[in-house]
């Protein structure tokens, strides 16, 4: 596949994510994107919930940056030569 990329906007991707590839970084960014879509359609759809409810929905110590780096790498690329 070819794309054409800003790249100075990969890089401050890379540099704000942690990205440690230019793959990763784009497979981060579409994820993200993907959330987004997913969080405004549940919000236009109003969720059932009154404004108070919805301030006590979150859990105080939920820590979204752990819980992407438990989700599984996608990896790229050749798969390792058996011996």
């Amino acid at each position: 596949m070819t794309m054409r990329i800003n790249e100075e906007l990969l890089a401050r991707v890379m540099k704000s994510s942690g990205a440690t590839s230019k793959t990763h970084a784009i497979d981060l960014a579409l994820r993200e994107m993907d959330r987004k879509a997913t969080l405004l359609k549940l919000c236009s759809e109003g969720l059932g919930l009154a404004p108070e409810e919805l301030k006590d929905a979150v859990d105080p110590k939920y820590d979204l940056k752990k819980m992407r780096q438990r989700e599984m790498p996608t990896h790229y690329g050749r798969k390792p030569r058996s011996r």
